[in-house]
C-alpha cells in the first residue's frame, strides 16, 4: 500500500533530520513530538537495555502529554507514535549523543583504526489500542586509520 493510501496518523517522536527524512522520503506525512525527557537520569548496563528503556520512556513523556491535548479527539484512523534511540559503544563504554563539537571531534579521533559498535531500538505504539511493540539491533562499524586531521579540525 502506497504512503499517501495509508489510513493512520504518525507522530515522530523524534527531533532527528534523519529520522524525519526517512519518513519523508517515503512519502509521510507526520508531526513532530519531542519527550523532553532527562536521558542522562536513566541508566542501563547494557546497550540494548539502554536504548529500549530510553525509547519506552520518550514514548510515554510523550502519551502523557497528549492527554491534555485534543490532538486525538475525532482522528477517524489510528494514530502511531514512534520513538527512538540510539548510542555507540566503544571499547566497551557506552557513548551517548556528545556534549558538543569538542567533544563529537574527540569521539571521532579514538575511532581511527578501530571499531564501534552502534545500537540503535524503535518502538511504535497505537495510541488508540496503546498497542506496542520494539526492538533493537546493532552493527559493528569499523574505522580506517585517520592519517590526517583534516576532517576533525575546526
Amino acid at each position: 500500500m502506497a504512503a499517501a493510501e495509508s489510513c493512520f496518523k504518525i507522530i515522530l517522536g523524534s527531533s532527528s533530520m534523519a529520522r524525519q527524512r526517512i519518513l519523508a522520503e517515503m512519502g509521510y506525512e507526520f508531526t513532530i513530538m519531542t519527550a523532553d525527557i532527562d536521558e542522562k537520569s536513566i541508566r542501563k548496563e547494557k546497550p540494548e537495555d539502554l536504548v529500549t528503556a530510553l525509547a519506552e520512556a520518550k514514548a510515554n513523556a510523550i502519551m502523557a502529554r497528549l492527554q491534555h491535548t485534543d490532538i486525538l479527539e475525532n482522528v477517524a484512523c489510528p494514530t502511531l507514535l514512534i520513538t527512538a534511540d540510539t548510542v555507540v559503544v566503544y571499547k566497551g563504554t557506552i557513548r551517548e549523543k556528545p556534549c558538543n563539537e569538542d567533544e563529537a571531534r574527540e569521539f571521532v579521533k579514538g575511532y581511527s583504526g578501530g571499531h564501534a559498535a552502534v545500537v540503535g531500538s524503535v518502538l511504535v505504539t497505537n495510541l488508540n489500542s496503546g498497542a506496542s511493540k520494539g526492538g533493537w539491533e546493532s552493527a559493528e562499524i569499523l574505522f580506517y586509520r585517520f592519517t590526517s586531521t583534516t576532517y576533525l579540525t575546526k
